[in-house]
């Protein structure tokens, strides 16, 4: 990219041949800026079918490779880039010397088509969309991304590479958006997905390096690319003409999105039959028609996925913190608790089961942990009740080697492919060591393994995890609390399937967004790390399948609202408490709310919502708020306590 024109300026088959050997090399804040935008948006391609159209030297062939793709087939029309692409990939792609518009690809053979800056090279675009379009199966997806026209006519951008001879241009094609997006129709497809990035600070530094901090400085504020998802339009809408229930909400307007870590767009989510339909920008929404009277606006706000919560007892939640600490291992908290606060546990097991479980739902909701893994069994009769949050439903469990002698039987019985969650190593001494022992030689470990604490996994133990594909949920506070110690941020790092959970107030600190800040505290991790212990990594750990812990188009619509304060989302999500939750959304339903968004809801959105004050602050949620109060208050006369916080119910308006 350069600001001066310099002719006479070279065929894009030209000028990649004298690019290839440094196109690897050369800091490009362009495909940097992709890359932050377009990875988090591609669902992952694990058993996919990918096909990249203009992949060049591969470099998203090789992103997708360690996703455990079904099948990877890159098509470039320059020989020299596929040189390049072979010596990166090793045969882990099939790759074809062809042009985009005029290669055959067999028809419905593709679950992911990528064009990578590459339609404004084509000639004949709709030549291309058209081989695309064929390619797609039902509800596969393609991605265009380019350079931003608008911007690129503004700031006078220019493409082209620089050799022995100085900069030369590669000559392109400019089409607006517009333009794209209606041959894309044409060619049968549904635009879902419309964003328009600007560069950021992870590019400021590469513009700086190569002497460009003047250009960085003028292009602030404009949008850099374009990145847009479309479907086959035979491809029916998530049950567009259906609506999960009449709190559900049809749109959310004018409300920054977050994507990722640290990207995130303005704009509008479509939703319908409990899923997100569509992403767009204010600039060209890609949102369906949707009725005023399910919509809400939330400028002002960011949106962030609902929060994945990978290990909790949710009977637990009204029990104060049990122990004093300093034990060896599990066993030993659990015989000491029962021992000296017998009578603190038989009081609360007084409230019925099914309140408790309630009880353990509202916790989670109250700070935008919308999925829970409830380290029992499946309470079908109180979960598939229009519970409070999305309760993990198909997996297999045990509680620990020490408390349950049929573990490893258990492991066995669950169906391949769903996790098996279980305490283990969750102490400091040599029995704790040994467990994970124990369970490989059993054959109870491998990728469907989720393992809870593993505080006593040494450097070798950790490695027999790494190795099996097992994954760790990480429950710092708890272990802190109960032995002094818990994991360090370099074991952390070094687990590749980590997620975060509160573990129960008889041990934690208190909810999930608690445990995310005492994490934090206690490790220094990055922010973007502890974000994705709660959305993606939490969601891959627990095998969950409807696009849980991110937002995209088809995902389900589990959305968590807070104030705007203009920063990365991770570095918001680590610093919320849950007096910064406004608004909930589980399913595309509002299930909690602020008194301030419930306001601005659609009438149809408030029905059922209940008021309770948690530390005095005003929430609306949906529970049947007034007989958990009365069949808890029967037993806990002098207080009810949530995770450490009280509550009490609220007065309606």
């Amino acid at each position: 990219m350069a600001s001066t024109s310099i002719t006479p300026s070279l065929s894009p088959r030209e000028g990649y041949r004298r690019w290839a050997r440094s196109y690897d090399t050369d800091p490009n804040p362009m495909l940097a800026l992709e890359k932050r935008y377009l990875e988090p948006m591609i669902a992952g391609a694990k058993g996919m079918d990918v096909v990249d159209l203009g992949c060049g030297t591969g470099r998203w062939l090789q992103i997708l490779r360690d996703t455990a793709p079904g099948s990877l087939l890159g098509i470039d029309s320059s020989p020299e880039m596929l040189r390049q692409a072979r010596r990166k990939l090793h045969g882990a792609a099939r790759l074809v010397h062809a042009d985009g518009s005029g290669v055959s690809l067999a028809p419905a053979s593709a679950d992911l088509v990528l064009a990578s800056f590459l339609l404004s090279y084509m000639e004949d675009a709709p030549g291309l969309l058209s081989n695309a379009r064929a390619a797609l199966r039902e509800n596969a997806s393609l991605f265009l991304t380019d350079v931003h026209p608008e911007t690129s006519a503004a700031l006078h951008w220019k493409r082209g590479v620089r050799g022995e001879s100085g900069f030369q241009i590669i000559r392109t094609v400019e089409r607006s958006i517009e333009l794209v997006i209606s041959h894309c129709e044409t060619a049968g497809l549904r635009l879902v997905a419309r964003l328009e990035p600007a560069f950021g600070e992870a590019e400021r530094g590469m513009f700086a390096a190569s002497g460009k901090a003047a250009e960085f400085e003028r292009a602030v504020g404009y949008p850099a690319i374009y990145l847009l998802e479309f479907r086959p339009a035979s491809t029916p809408r998530i049950g567009f003409t259906e609506m999960k229930s009449k709190s559900a909400i049809g749109s959310i307007c004018n409300a920054d999105i977050s994507i990722g870590p640290r990207e995130r767009v303005r704009g509008t989510l479509g939703l319908s039959n409990s899923h997100i339909e569509s992403i767009g920008t204010v600039r060209g929404s890609a949102s369906p028609p949707t009725d005023s009277n399910s919509s809400i606006d939330l400028e002002g706000f960011l949106l962030l996925p609902g929060l994945v919560n990978a290990h909790d007892h949710l009977e637990f939640a009204l029990f104060p913190r049990l122990g004093a600490g300093g034990y060896h291992n599990s066993v030993e908290w659990a015989e000491d608790i029962h021992r000296k606060e017998s009578a603190v546990i038989a009081v609360h097991r007084q409230v019925p089961k099914d309140v408790r479980l309630w009880w353990g739902g509202i916790r989670n909701l109250l700070c935008g942990a919308c999925t829970v893994s409830h380290h029992n069994p499946y309470d079908a009769g109180v979960f598939d009740n229009d519970f409070a949050v999305r309760v993990l439903r198909e997996y297999g469990w045990a509680h620990s080697l020490p408390m349950d002698a049929s573990a490893v039987q258990k492991k066995k019985q669950t169906q391949a492919g769903l996790p098996f969650v279980i305490h283990l190593g969750e102490g400091v001494d040599k029995r704790s060591e040994d467990e994970i022992i124990e369970l490989h030689r059993s054959g109870a470990l491998d990728e469907d393994t989720v393992l809870v604490h593993g505080l006593a996994l040494d450097k070798k133990a950790r490695e027999l995890v790494r190795e099996s594909g097992a994954g760790l949920v990480w429950c710092a506070s708890s272990n802190i609390f109960l032995f002094g110690r818990t994991l360090s941020a370099r074991v952390v790092e070094s687990l590749p399937r980590l997620a975060l959970g509160s573990d129960s107030p008889l041990t934690s600190t208190g909810d999930l967004l608690d445990e995310v800040r005492f994490a934090r505290d206690i490790t220094q991790l990055h922010p973007d790390t502890l974000y994705r212990l709660v959305t993606t990594q939490a969601a891959q750990l627990l095998h969950l399948r409807e696009g849980q812990g991110k937002l995209h188009p088809g995902g389900i619509a589990d959305i968590v609202a807070v104030r705007d304060e203009s920063r990365a989302p991770a570095e918001t999500l680590t610093a919320l408490s849950y007096r910064d939750v406004e608004l909930v959304l589980v399913g595309g339903s509002v299930h909690l709310a602020s008194d301030e968004i419930w306001h601005r809801l659609p009438e149809s959105s408030r029905a059922g919502l209940q008021p309770i004050l948690v530390e005095g602050a005003l929430r609306w949620i949906r529970a049947p708020l007034e007989r958990l109060f009365r069949e808890t208050e029967t037993h806990l006369p002098q207080g009810i306590f949530l995770g450490g916080k009280r509550v009490s119910l609220g007065t309606r308006h």
